[in-house]
């Protein structure tokens, strides 16, 4: 697996009233979620990224009113149909 490595300033951890561990997992969480989001990962390899499994990444897409499955996309509309 790749590293990506993104400076942020000092404040920031201050401010997050978190560890920097804590931190770092929340920042590598909403990555997933946005990449997520944007369909550049699926539900599974955005979960991994991140180092949670799928069913507690979906718990917490969940948490923040994310939905899990697209009821616009054509293929599941077809599936439905």
């Amino acid at each position: 697996m790749q590293t990506l490595s993104i400076p942020y300033s000092y404040d920031l951890l201050v401010t997050s009233g978190q560890s920097l561990k804590a931190l770092e997992q929340e920042l590598q969480f909403l990555l997933a979620v946005k990449l997520f989001e944007l369909r550049r990962l699926s539900l599974g390899k955005a979960a991994e990224s991140c180092h949670m499994s799928k069913i507690s990444f979906m718990y917490e897409l969940g948490r923040f009113q994310i939905p899990v499955i697209n009821l616009d996309d054509d293929q599941i509309q077809d599936e439905l149909k």
